[in-house]
């Protein structure tokens, strides 16, 4: 377990586009201040809050939200070496041990030093184009290249540290993190790897008649994907997709730097989270059957 963990300096966001999150944010903060600590609180989309966030002006984020919101949270403190400790208020919550009903005490026991702090290996991707830079981005769950609007299939190859390894018919392919291996990655039909490892795995999505397997890499590895036709895409973290060309590709390896997560109590929360999720489906909850 790492060195344990007390903040000073704390600001709380939330995501604005989820019902009562910025309320429960300002309930936070209010707490933080009968605690004697003067936080601020706001829209994760805050350009004011993020300005600061990446100046150092804080020594904890707490973030208020779905996984998705852990992942913008992410991509904001992880340069600048901020921890986030994240509030569930969405529906799955991977990422998440504090739920809504329960960060009073986990405020307690963060300011009575029982927390610690969790580091993530992110991705740093960056698409080539006729041999010159086109893109650089830094992914916290997964890099893919897939179809883009026409309904068929993507062809691309992958190597790894500059050796081929294998040719795709797919609908894409993941190159995930660890902490990724939950996400989309899972639904292709990956593994589950432990939030510590620091290796890259690949996730054919639909495989057309070519290998039907994930890969995990060893630690360090690079995996680069090209892409032989049109109609494919890049999209990292699920954001916007960038449009490939014939024969442009994208490299793939550890990031220039981790994602800070607060914990509590030992590492296997991981797999506790894991089993309380396993099995259910909240995003189909009240559907007809």
């Amino acid at each position: 377990m790492n060195d344990k963990f007390v903040p000073g300096r704390i600001v709380v966001t939330a995501y604005p586009k989820l019902p009562d999150a910025l309320e429960e944010a300002q309930a936070i903060a209010e707490y933080l201040k009968q605690k004697k600590i003067e936080a601020p609180f706001g829209s994760l989309n805050d350009d004011d809050l993020r300005r600061r966030v990446r100046d150092g002006a804080f020594d904890l984020l707490v973030a208020v939200g779905g996984d998705g919101t852990m992942l913008r949270a992410g991509h904001l403190c992880a340069p600048s070496g901020v921890p986030i400790l994240g509030v569930n208020h969405g529906r799955l919550g991977f990422l998440y041990q504090v739920e809504p009903d329960g960060w009073r005490g986990m405020i307690d026991r963060l300011l009575g030093g029982e927390a610690w702090i969790e580091r993530r290996m992110m991705l740093r991707a960056e698409h080539m184009r006729a041999g010159k830079p086109a893109g650089t981005w830094h992914a916290l769950n997964d890099v893919v290249v897939g179809r883009g609007p026409v309904l068929r299939p993507v062809h691309v190859a992958a190597s790894v540290d500059g050796q081929f390894l294998t040719a795709f018919v797919a609908d894409g392919l993941i190159a995930a993190t660890a902490t990724g291996s939950t996400a989309y990655a899972l639904a292709a039909g990956g593994p589950i790897l432990p939030p510590e490892l620091r290796n890259i795995l690949i996730v054919p999505i639909a495989p057309h008649l070519s290998v039907d397997r994930a890969v995990v890499l060893s630690e360090g590895s690079t995996v680069t994907v090209t892409v032989h036709g049109d109609n494919a895409v890049l999209s990292v973290d699920g954001q916007a997709p960038v449009e490939m060309i014939d024969e442009d590709h994208v490299g793939v390896r550890a990031g220039d730097f981790d994602v800070k997560f607060v914990r509590f109590g030992d590492p296997g929360y991981f797999y506790r989270n894991l089993t309380a999720h396993m099995n259910q489906n909240p995003s189909i909850v009240g559907l007809p059957r």
